[in-house]
């Protein structure tokens, strides 16, 4: 495909980096020429100087036979200004943009081909508050990722010593559970991934990702480490888009409080929330966190645009007593200096982004796919079309299917005449036409092989 990225930054940037290694002809358009000169030195890739929602430099890009346009510059009105002359004057089949500014959210109506012609529309914002809230309903989660609207979740966590599967085999977790299904996708071991097999044996300190169905997750969790108990106080430091949109989120379950430093927001935000408390100041200020009792805070998340005084105001709440800390980073080069130490997860937008961006830019009909491990890993959710002529995995059982090294089917979810069924992959089950089948592949780079499996042969037509 021919892919045109507007905006070379970070999310911009390690979309083409993650496109160009799978063989597409990607250009990247932006108006810094040091940062294009960099990018396209190190990728193969194509670059334009310019302004981005210019014709002339949309031209330059090569606009007129681009299969996806996708708009992630740091400026809304740009990104929406791109889409409307791709779709007037080029025609462009698809195309992605990054909105942030939740005045133009409220109105999705405005979004269509009739008036501001966006097919796909991305909030970062929105994608990681939604995230942070998964976090926070599955205390001890190090990654929680939704799959076929929420049916069942493929999460991530570190076994730690005195956890009932630590030192067992993987085996062991089905005579233990007999009543819950559940199928360990893949470990990580001092960052090397293990394929999972049944005499695969847990040692603590091992990044297990497991999938189940929703109601499961807390009761496979506890195999693997002493569960927590639930979070009940919370404290944002950052009253931004993400600050707020989570604040929202969650002051109706949890008790909330949001640190802001301008006078201006405060007042905003204590007139857009109704019951979290706002409170004037910064979040390094080691006399108000104990004012306010940092030390029986469950989480504490640094949520500001700035990554160091992210950091900074997250290790002085661990150092004064808070309970798990949670901060947001958007050099990705910060992101494994920081995690697992006092500073229990680091988030980072981009690769939160970056898996929705990949869901509309792949081949075959994929309806989810998360980045994973900084991009090196990916989970999939891909429709199983056409039939046993026709389809490369409709008809057969999972352990028949031709799937690369390091990929492992995970779990299918079925619509029957009763509603939705999961089915936890094991070796004898069957895919069927229209199962949502689960893939979770710890190296990215044969994405396209699992693509390729899925596509149906010319006889479907």
């Amino acid at each position: 495909m021919k892919i045109v990225i507007l905006g070379a930054g970070q999310v911009g940037g390690s979309l083409a980096e993650s496109l160009a290694s799978e063989r597409n002809d990607i250009v990247l358009v932006d108006i810094k020429e040091k940062t294009l000169r960099e990018l396209g030195d190190r990728l193969d890739i194509g670059v334009v100087q310019g302004h981005a929602s210019h014709p002339d430099v949309l031209q330059n890009a090569g606009i007129e036979d681009t299969d996806i346009l996708v708009a992630v510059t740091s400026n809304d009105e740009t990104n929406m200004a791109a889409c409307q002359v791709a779709h007037s004057l080029f025609r462009v089949p698809t195309k992605i943009a990054r909105v942030r500014a939740a005045s133009y959210l409220k109105y999705p109506q405005l979004f269509d081909s009739q008036s501001i012609p966006i097919d796909v529309l991305i909030s970062p914002e929105q994608l990681v508050s939604e995230y942070i809230s998964r976090l926070i309903e599955h205390p001890g989660a190090l990654q929680v990722l939704d799959f076929a609207d929420g049916r069942v979740q493929l999460v991530a966590v570190r076994a730690v010593q005195g956890g009932p599967l630590v030192g067992h085999q993987l085996r062991y977790l089905r005579e233990h559970m007999p009543r819950v299904d559940t199928r360990v996708a893949a470990i990580y071991r001092r960052n090397s991934p293990i394929i999972p097999q049944g005499d695969t044996v847990i040692e603590a300190g091992d990044e297990v990702f497991f999938i189940a169905a929703r109601a499961d997750i807390r009761a496979v969790m506890s195999e693997l480490r002493r569960l927590e108990q639930g979070y009940k106080r919370i404290t944002i430091a950052g009253g931004g888009n993400i600050g707020l949109r989570l604040a929202h989120m969650l002051e109706s379950r949890y008790s909330v409080k949001v640190i802001e430093q301008n006078h201006a927001r405060c007042v905003a935000l204590s007139e857009e929330l109704s019951n979290s408390i706002v409170l004037h100041g910064s979040a390094s200020d080691q006399d108000l966190l104990l004012e306010e009792s940092i030390d029986d805070t469950d989480v504490f998340l640094a949520l500001t645009n700035d990554d160091e005084a992210n950091i900074m105001s997250s290790l002085l709440a661990k150092r004064l007593g808070a309970r798990k800390v949670m901060t947001l980073i958007n050099n990705p080069a910060y992101v494994d200096l920081v995690q697992g130490g006092d500073i229990d997860i680091a988030i980072s937008p981009q690769q939160t982004t970056i898996g929705t961006l990949l869901t509309y830019v792949r081949r075959g009909d994929m309806v989810n796919v998360h980045s994973l491990r900084r991009g090196a890993a990916e989970a999939i959710e891909v429709i199983a079309h056409g039939d046993s002529r026709t389809s490369k995995v409709v008809g057969k059982r999972i352990e028949d299917i031709d799937l690369p090294e390091g990929a492992a089917i995970g779990a299918i979810v079925r619509e029957t005449e009763s509603g939705s069924e999961v089915l936890i992959a094991h070796d004898d089950v069957v895919v069927k036409t229209d199962d949502h089948v689960i893939v979770f592949l710890v190296d990215r780079r044969y994405t396209r092989h699992v693509e390729q499996l899925f596509q149906v042969g010319f006889s479907f037509f």
